[in-house]
């Protein structure tokens, strides 16, 4: 991909704002939606559901946390629990309302966790950095002790657990046991591809610009008519919106049913992990700190027997899990004090020079 912005030319100031100003930049990713979708008639099942389903789904839910904390500047660790809001406010709605598609309630359920990210943000008007980390961290536990010790929340089921009932769009089964890889993944593809859109939309614009303000100096921004409690508030609530919308395709598109435990703690870092490596501030770093976490482990499965079973060396599952967090760490720490933007950064320097190497003068 070898071009340069020069000679592409601004003439109104629709153009000018334009989310990709290059034209080449909107064949390209014209292309890439093209092969994602082509993916689901060339995948097999494995890749579509242990792979892309995952994929896709984490990077909504980092997109939801980029949002609160890479634009705006406010820590969260409470990503699990508005993950789980979403998931069991979408089983409620849909086994109350069966007749309704299972579709509206996905979109549906990510309001109920944003009013919850909404009222779980109010002490951010007072309090910001380690202070605001420990009170979303009060809501992750507090929710999830609610999941745990609230059985209408899965309709007095002894077991405890969500599970996806059957479900169809437009005849075709999206969820249960009936529901195809290939039906799922394209559902979730597309969902994912209208909410990155809004996202995209969103940030480049007016409010977008209200929350970098407000992360860079909230004083300054509060001096010149930016109101600091509702501009963090409505990050709050898109951020969990997006998350709770993520939590519920998490548990009835890909794992088919699943308990309380699914959004622990250990969900929200997780998620955390995928931001700071991917990218504060950075949509597209969304995707690939979810590419590099997620799918890294199957890779490290894949790639390391292989170069260790000629030498009479084999490499265990819990080798491989050990590594993985060695990897992460270390890339946490590197991104953390060499490049805050993460993988996103770097995708762009190497762009950059990609696009000027064929003229360096």
């Amino acid at each position: 991909m070898l071009y340069r912005e020069a000679g592409q030319f601004k003439t109104n100031y629709v153009a000018d704002s334009a989310i990709f100003p290059l034209r080449q930049d909107r064949i390209g990713l014209g292309l890439i939606i093209i092969a994602a979708y082509a993916l689901a008639f060339l995948g097999n099942s494995f890749l579509l559901q242990a792979v892309m389903i995952p994929f896709l789904v984490f990077s909504l839910a980092s997109i939801g946390l980029n949002i609160l904390t890479g634009y705006t500047g406010l820590l969260s660790l409470g990503t699990g629990a508005f993950m789980g809001v979403g998931a069991y406010a979408c089983y409620k709605l849909m086994t109350a309302f069966p007749e309704v598609n299972v579709i509206v309630w996905i979109f549906v359920s990510g309001f109920f966790s944003a009013a919850i990210g909404a009222l779980f943000g109010l002490p951010s008007l007072r309090i910001k950095g380690f202070y605001l980390a420990v009170a979303t961290l009060a809501a992750q536990f507090f929710l999830q002790w609610c999941f745990i010790r609230i059985p209408w929340l899965v309709n007095y089921n002894v077991s405890g657990a969500l599970d996806a009932p059957l479900r169809t769009l437009f005849g075709t089964p999206i969820m249960g046991p009936n529901a195809t890889p290939q039906t799922r993944y394209l559902v979730v593809l597309t969902i994912v591809i209208l909410l990155t859109w809004l996202a995209s939309n969103l940030v480049h614009g007016r409010i977008g610009r209200m929350w970098i303000a407000i992360r860079d100096m909230d004083l300054a921004a509060e001096l010149m008519g930016i109101r600091p409690l509702q501009t963090k508030l409505l990050a709050f609530a898109v951020s969990s919106y997006y998350c709770g919308v993520a939590g519920a395709l998490l548990v009835f598109l890909w794992y088919g049913g699943a308990e309380y435990d699914v959004f622990n703690i250990n969900q929200s870092f997780f998620i955390l992990f995928m931001v700071i490596i991917g990218g504060l501030g950075s949509l597209i770093g969304s995707f690939f700190g979810a590419a590099l976490i997620f799918i890294l482990p199957i890779v490290l499965g894949i790639v390391l027997p292989a170069i260790m079973s000629p030498f009479g060396i084999s490499v265990g599952a819990d080798v491989i899990e050990h590594l993985r967090f060695m990897i992460v760490g270390a890339l946490i720490i590197f991104f953390l004090i060499v490049e805050p933007h993460g993988l996103a950064r770097l995708w762009q320097i190497g762009k950059q020079k990609l696009l000027v190497w064929p003229f360096p003068y």
